[in-house]
């Protein structure tokens, strides 16, 4: 074969590796069928919130994916999921990304992440009656103190590296850790500050005292891990946002 040929032959043969990803993509399922399934927690205060009664969903996240799919030209469809099986739904294909989460090198094991729109920092929080009894992350590693998280969460790992001492109290979606501090049955939660706040607003709950911020993460979407046309897309319409100030009106909208 001369060179013009193998040259032909391995054009035709890149080509149809790429004709394959993208029929693979999960940016074609997409635009074929008009949907685009999100998943999502409906239980993170302001990003994404549930309506028990009506089954629809508000927030930061919501207003993100109802943006995306109308930039699709798709109808959007809010897949109900937890935290402890957000990854597990993205790689069972049962929804083709989920609203904001932490990266975190575990989920990355398995999954691929979009850019990061946003950023967290985690602090521990008490409820007012007890304020005084904390001063600093050592006055709450300690025998005697209950702290509660929820399973699956990076919260969750985070209270078992930074507070061994303590007694640990997981609980399941949809019941959050809050709940349990908020109940009495518990005395510390941590949380981000994007929660936090406006769990503040609502609740009689403060910041521990001299506890500072810790753990500061980038968020973003988690997408199938292989799907690079998928990645892509995504990436380059956050990147397109970005540049049009969406995500920054957005912030504004939810008081982030």
């Amino acid at each position: 074969m001369n060179t013009f040929l193998k040259a032909a032959a391995a054009a035709a043969f890149g080509l149809a590796l790429a004709g394959a990803a993208q029929a693979q993509s999960a940016l074609n399922e997409i635009l074929d069928s008009g949907v685009l399934k999100v998943g999502t927690t409906g239980d993170w205060n302001p990003m994404t919130l549930r309506d028990p009664a009506t089954n629809s969903y508000k927030g930061y996240d919501i207003d993100i994916m109802q943006e995306l799919a109308t930039d699709l030209g798709v109808e959007v469809e809010f897949v109900p999921t937890d935290w402890k099986t957000l990854v597990n739904g993205v790689v069972a294909g049962k929804y083709h990304l989920t609203g904001s989460a932490s990266i975190s090198p575990p989920r990355m094991k398995v999954a691929g992440f979009s850019d990061s729109y946003i950023s967290v920092e985690l602090f521990p929080y008490t409820t007012k009656d007890k304020a005084d009894k904390f001063d600093g992350y050592a006055s709450i590693n300690k025998p005697g103190v209950t702290v509660a998280t929820t399973l699956g969460t990076t919260f969750e790992k985070r209270v078992r590296e930074w507070f061994p001492e303590a007694e640990i109290k997981v609980v399941e979606a949809p019941a959050r850790g809050f709940q349990e501090v908020i109940a009495g049955r518990a005395d510390v939660f941590i949380t981000s500050n994007i929660e936090g706040s406006t769990l503040e607003e609502k609740f009689p709950v403060v910041r521990v005292k001299n506890a500072g911020p810790r753990a500061p993460s980038p968020i973003a979407m988690i997408l199938p891990q292989s799907d690079q046309v998928w990645i892509n897309y995504v990436n380059n319409w956050i990147e397109v946002k970005e540049a049009q100030g969406f995500f920054e009106q957005n912030k504004e909208k939810w008081g982030l």
